[in-house]
């Protein structure tokens, strides 16, 4: 398994490259900041904070889709605003990083009406470039250990511009791929952001926590449509199946890592089909499937009516555009209907705290929900609709 910051017993600090910023980035006040480690919060995971020096829960859950003994752990700062866009972060970190351990430095931006790029890490040898220049960015820890706990004393940052930008390739509803979709189940298991599995659970994993959502948000969400027609809307709570770094739904040249395999390609995929990497996952498991998603129970039974592992098409919500808002319910999956009313068939499910991109908007029968009595229903897919009614957030939807 490749490793960030792999550093010796003794406290070290790592500098990622980037730190001369522009003149033009200098000159704003908030531009160079050193975070505060003092707090753990709501959307915290897995950490701990003693006198501002933030350390690796020893009880911090393993990822259960990853079924691996590596502790994860998630610090998640406040976001910063800027009084001029930026699109880089550069960090230097003080930290005690024992052997088998990683402490990484992830950032991202916002977007406007609760969305944000991808998380996208600032590694030792260059910053974190976003997607899109932006005044507002929030920065994360992540600290992950099979044995030993790292800790984290400093975090220096540095906001500023630069000519590189990622590499985007994105569409309205978002970037989408045909993978193989495997049932995660382990309920009563706790997912990589602190979730507890739950019987007949609506959530999906995926191999990389660069589309992680924090507990009960759904700010990086899929729609996951299988052949039988049917989708479901759910947000990404766990890393895995098989790998954890593996953002295959990136270009490669972004990618974590497998950089020589083709876009939307997951490296379990490779390995199963072809032999790429010896057969083996980063880990050094042999493969036994090519599964790139992991769909909770409720997700893959009652949301898809699968009842095996089945090749599946998967939409990364957060690489789309557009008016996009959150299902909001008092716990148990909204019914997607094909029409604008409430006899209209099911034709699939959007899990509580779903994020869902709206192509249009029409109006229906009127329906009272979490967010008041509304005659509009969204489509969110072709032959797919949801009331407006439980949805929050959703704004410049056009007329059907």
């Amino acid at each position: 398994m490749t490793r960030r910051y792999l550093l010796p017993l003794a406290v070290a600090t790592v500098m990622t490259a980037g730190l001369t910023a522009p003149a033009a980035a200098a000159a704003d006040a908030n531009a160079e900041w050193r975070a505060d480690l003092s707090t753990v919060n709501a959307d915290d995971n897995g950490v701990t904070s003693d006198n501002g020096t933030v350390r690796l829960d020893r009880a911090a859950p393993t990822p259960a889709s990853a079924r691996t003994a590596v502790r994860t752990g998630f610090l998640q700062l406040d976001p910063r605003g800027f009084d001029t866009p930026v699109n880089a972060i550069a960090a230097t970190v003080k930290s005690n990083v024992p052997a088998g351990a990683e402490v990484a430095v992830d950032v991202r931006g916002a977007l406007g009406d609760d969305q944000w790029t991808e998380w996208v890490e600032a590694r030792p040898d260059a910053p974190a470039v976003l997607p899109t220049a932006v005044t507002t960015v929030q920065v994360r820890l992540a600290l992950t250990a099979e044995k030993a706990t790292p800790e984290v004393s400093q975090v220096d940052l540095r906001a500023f511009t630069t000519p590189k930008t990622a590499d985007v390739n994105a569409q309205a509803a978002g970037l989408s791929y045909r993978v193989y979709a495997t049932r995660e189940g382990l309920v009563g298991g706790t997912t990589a952001n602190g979730h507890v599995i739950t019987s007949r659970d609506h959530f999906v994993a995926l191999p990389s926590r660069r589309g992680l959502s924090a507990k009960a948000t759904g700010t990086y969400s899929v729609r996951v449509c299988a052949a039988n027609g049917r989708c479901e809307w759910a947000p990404v709570w766990d890393v895995g199946p098989w790998n954890t770094k593996d953002d295959y739904w990136n270009p490669s040249s972004t990618r974590e890592m497998w950089t020589n395999l083709p876009q939307g390609k997951p490296e379990a995929q490779a390995a199963y089909e072809d032999g790429y990497n010896g057969g083996k996952d980063q880990f050094g498991r042999t493969v036994a499937n090519p599964a790139g998603i992991d769909l909770a129970d409720g997700t893959f039974w009652d949301g898809l009516k699968l009842t095996n592992n089945a090749w599946v098409t998967v939409t990364y919500s957060w690489t789309g555009s557009g008016p996009a808002g959150f299902v909001r319910t008092a716990g148990d999956p909204l019914n997607v209907r094909s029409g604008a009313t409430s006899t209209a068939s099911q034709v699939g499910l959007a899990a509580n705290y779903a994020q869902v991109r709206v192509e249009c908007q029409l109006t229906g029968q009127s329906v009272t929900g979490s967010q008041g009595t509304s005659n509009i229903w969204f489509r969110i897919a072709a032959g797919k609709y949801i009331a407006r009614a439980y949805v929050s957030g959703v704004s410049g939807a056009t007329a059907c």
